[in-house]
């Protein structure tokens, strides 16, 4: 019994001395394990005489029992330690202000704040939102847009020409949004009632021009539109847009190769002070290009210029954003800059609408 009693000395000061839970859980399984010295003890009391059996049998078993509660004591003391260390080492001062949610310092780039209040302006009035490839063939984007040979638009210096394929096509990056015009008259029956918003793709760059920008295109084709109907929808385009009562706007004559007549669009404005206002002042600015579709154009696109005609027109995206919104250089919109976005951008859940508000 003597060596029984050491045994448990023994253990108890190697459980008492244990630094951590693992250091433990070691001690357990040398001591109560399968293979443990109390576990391999109680395995010889087959041996014993019944005599001796009855002697040590309740022996091992209570010296068991006492370490396994010597080990749950232990085990405790060594969690709550860890604990308080863990404590001390992620504390959180509650002083600190509370950071702002993802929704909260999220910004919407301005390009699409602006389609979005595009596609509300024109949503509301009747039209749909069409798409198109950014590459583009050499017909859609030229040939079945009124483009002849030889026109400058053609050049190198002024597309983006992808190599040509084994059959000589040459495929381009879209210079501008007018091909879907043709894609749709293709594939849909008048009345057609459209705008795309798109990126296109110039070899230009400045503080106004980069080589990709984003353009809106605008497409009404049935049998009774008109130059009237052309001015109502950009007159009601511009007021909603601008965000304003009331706006004058001039048609100077002009020429595009996909409308006839062609007019350039002129809208008045305010630019005495340190921002652009529209809807009064003495100063006029260009805005648009528009015009009724060229008949070729209609052939072109699979329908009869005897008994349907249209108009259209086209904006810079980018360039009504600078002008709405103060934006002094249009490179800044694809710099990536953080700060730039926080004092531009917008709030995503402050989706525009016309009754709310297009830029609230």
């Amino acid at each position: 019994m003597s060596d029984l009693k050491e045994l448990e000395s023994e253990l108890t000061e190697k459980i008492e001395s244990a630094p951590d839970e693992q250091a433990l859980e070691a001690v357990r399984v040398a001591a109560i394990g399968k293979k443990g010295f109390i576990s391999e003890r109680m395995k010889t009391l087959g041996k014993m005489t019944p005599e001796e059996r009855k002697e040590m049998g309740p022996a091992l078993n209570g010296l068991k029992d006492r370490v396994t509660e010597i080990i749950a004591d232990r085990k405790q003391v060594l969690r709550r330690a860890a604990i308080e260390e863990r404590l001390k080492t992620e504390t959180v001062d509650v002083t600190l202000p509370v950071r702002r949610s993802p929704a909260e310092t999220g910004r919407v780039h301005p390009i699409s704040q602006v389609v979005d209040e595009i596609t509300a302006i024109f949503s509301d009035m009747g039209f749909s939102i069409a798409e198109g490839p950014d590459i583009e063939t050499d017909y859609y984007n030229f040939t079945a847009l009124n483009f002849p040979e030889g026109h400058p638009a053609r050049e190198m210096h002024d597309t983006f020409f992808l190599n040509e394929k084994e059959d000589g096509e040459r495929l381009v990056l879209r210079t501008h949004t007018s091909p879907v015009q043709i894609r749709t008259m293709e594939n849909q029956k008048p009345p057609i009632r459209i705008v795309i918003p798109g990126k296109t793709y110039r070899c230009d760059s400045d503080a106004t021009h980069s080589p990709m920008f984003h353009q809106l295109e605008g497409l009404v084709v049935d049998k009774t539109s008109n130059v009237a109907n052309m001015k109502w929808v950009l007159e009601e385009f511009c007021k909603s847009f601008f965000e304003v009562d009331q706006i004058n706007m001039r048609f100077r004559p002009s020429f595009f190769p996909f409308t006839e007549p062609s007019l350039e669009v002129d809208i008045q404005c305010d630019r005495s002070g340190t921002e652009v206002k529209f809807g009064e002042g003495d100063d006029w600015m260009e805005i648009l290009g528009c015009g009724m579709v060229h008949p070729n154009v209609l052939r072109f696109g699979g329908l009869d210029p005897d008994e349907y005609q249209g108009f259209a027109w086209g904006i810079g995206i980018d360039r009504i954003a600078m002008l709405k919104y103060g934006m002094p250089d249009l490179r800044a919109f694809f710099d990536a800059d953080a700060r730039w976005i926080s004092h531009y951008g917008f709030r995503p859940l402050d989706i525009p609408t016309l009754f709310g508000g297009l830029s609230s």
